[in-house]
């Protein structure tokens, strides 16, 4: 595995082909990033894979800086797996002047959900996986369904800058427990990390409560939602939010919607401790 931090080189090395697989990241990776790099395999050829902490997503009060690295171990993972490059650059190799120019996501699905709570976090996000498209130019890109809302955010980015991207989205990885794998679980606590499948826990409740509210014809989607953020902060837990939206767009679905069986998934964000988790559903 040749590990570049040049874009320069990292075009060089690339030059003539036409069918990379990419699978950007931020390091300390766990199992659920090796499998996003198995499915590029099946997608493409060579797989490339990122490293990099990007500053523009992080909130001033966020973890930036304590974000957990841990360059050697990923770059053993990723050799065992024989992703071709690693491009790994600094912030001077990948920002060589202040990043003036930014991609801003359209308000209603920019600005809602994590967007709403992690201002500017999807502007950051966009800008640079377009910049990393750009060094890496790949043919297609495989994005985790764990982060829902930024897979649908960069799919409907591609489209309509009709980046030569096809974006593929990969099932999410858990635990045996049914904990979403996530670097940011390593900040738990023994007894947390005993708690924090109770998320999943709950986003299961929810499915459960809207097959059952269909079936019965008396879907009340405040109400199920606000049941599942009572039994989070009954647990200690400091929910942002419940969510059931259509998968179509990310949106509350209507009565309309909902007559005609709009397809659904629950979302939720909740603070455990100080550790932030997301995790999603689909109904």
């Amino acid at each position: 595995m040749k590990i570049i931090s040049s874009i320069e080189e990292l075009r060089d090395q690339l030059r003539g082909q036409l069918r990379t697989a990419f699978v950007p990241t931020m390091g300390n990776l766990h199992e659920g990033h090796l499998s996003l790099m198995r499915l590029a395999r099946r997608h493409g050829d060579p797989v490339v894979a990122s490293i990099f902490v990007n500053r523009l997503q992080f909130g001033p009060n966020e973890d930036f800086d304590k974000y957990p690295r841990s360059f050697q171990a990923d770059v053993e993972k990723l050799e065992k797996e024989g992703v071709y490059v690693l491009f790994a650059p600094t912030e001077k190799d990948l920002y060589p002047e202040p990043q003036e120019y930014r991609v801003q996501p359209p308000d209603q699905l920019g600005n809602t959900l994590e967007g709403e709570f992690r201002p500017g976090f999807f502007t950051g996000v966009t800008t640079v996986v377009l910049k990393l498209f750009s060094c890496v130019q790949p043919k297609v890109a495989v994005f985790g369904k764990k982060d829902y809302q930024q897979l649908m955010i960069i799919r409907n980015m591609s489209k309509q800058f009709a980046l030569p991207t096809e974006i593929i989205a990969a099932e999410t990885w858990r635990a045996d427990d049914g904990l979403a794998l996530s670097s940011r679980n390593g900040y738990l606590s023994e007894a947390e990390r005993k708690e924090a499948p109770v998320l999943y826990q709950t986003l299961n409740e929810v499915a459960a409560d809207v097959r059952n509210a269909r079936e019965n014809g008396n879907l009340n989607l405040l109400a199920i939602e606000q049941k599942a953020m009572n039994k989070l902060a009954q647990r200690h837990w400091n929910p942002d939010y419940v969510s059931i939206r259509k998968r179509d767009d990310l949106q509350p679905p209507s009565a309309a919607d909902l007559e005609k069986n709009a397809e659904l998934v629950v979302l939720t964000a909740a603070k455990l401790g100080n550790t932030r988790l997301i995790d999603n559903l689909e109904i």
